[in-house]
């Protein structure tokens, strides 16, 4: 008898956060793929080069799923002292941001087109980040696709073993139900401490762009909610309220 449908050594397949909604690529974008990777490109299945083009120890800053690139590409300009890693797994974002740099002269971004989930797990080094910034992720409104939002326990974990103490996990979304989760999560989570004096959000920060999607929600009245965890030394440590 086949018992195959129920085998339980199977490993689980991971509920991933993002679709891959792949979309066209214009001729520029698929030009900046073809010829620019190689300078800012990070290959998944490759030890990873963090240096900085100055080759002086530089603060690293991850952003988590960068869209088409504007504000990654904003907070490396003004930081030319950091050095900035970004994820993202639409092509066509990427395309556009590999075409910013260069046009700008930005040398101290490097990019993957990958899983984020995996990149941490697997070529993040354990405490090296400075800060992880995860800027309006999709906050899969519906209740039976919660599931799929990125900001979960175990994600969380993760973040904090990457982050050095003192580091910065920064969230932002536009959507108050998922601020609310985002906030019960981390609230939950050890080694993390709130730096918003009242528990909750924070002002935005200088350092982040206001995008244009940001802008078109705030003309419609949507309000954005930032918030901003600090990784403790202890961090076994739960947070509290």
């Amino acid at each position: 008898m086949n018992d195959s449908k129920h085998n339980t050594d199977r490993p689980l397949r991971r509920i991933r956060s993002f679709v891959r909604r792949e979309g066209r690529l214009t001729p520029g974008q698929q030009h900046a793929l073809d010829t620019l990777w190689p300078r800012y490109g990070l290959a998944f299945d490759a030890e990873p080069d963090f240096s900085h083009p100055s080759g002086k120890p530089a603060p690293l800053t991850l952003e988590i799923g960068f869209g088409n690139g504007d504000s990654l590409a904003e907070m490396a300009a003004a930081d030319p002292a950091g050095l900035y890693i970004g994820i993202e797994v639409h092509r066509p974002g990427v395309g556009r941001l590999l075409k910013t740099l260069d046009a700008r002269g930005i040398d101290n971004v490097r990019v993957y087109c990958h899983d984020a989930v995996e990149v941490l797990e697997q070529r993040i080094p354990d405490g090296s980040l400075t800060r992880v910034l995860l800027f309006f992720p999709d906050p899969w409104h519906k209740t039976r696709h919660h599931k799929r939002r990125i900001v979960q326990p175990e994600f969380v974990s993760l973040v904090a073993r990457k982050l050095r103490p003192g580091g910065h996990f920064h969230m932002a979304t536009d959507w108050q139900p998922y601020a609310e989760h985002m906030l019960a999560v981390m609230r939950a989570a050890p080694g993390f401490r709130n730096i918003s004096p009242a528990g909750d959000y924070v002002e935005r920060p200088a350092y982040r762009p206001v995008t244009r999607f940001e802008r078109r929600g705030q003309r419609l009245g949507h309000g954005v909610y930032d918030l901003i965890f600090e990784r403790t030394d202890g961090g076994d440590e739960q947070h509290p309220d």
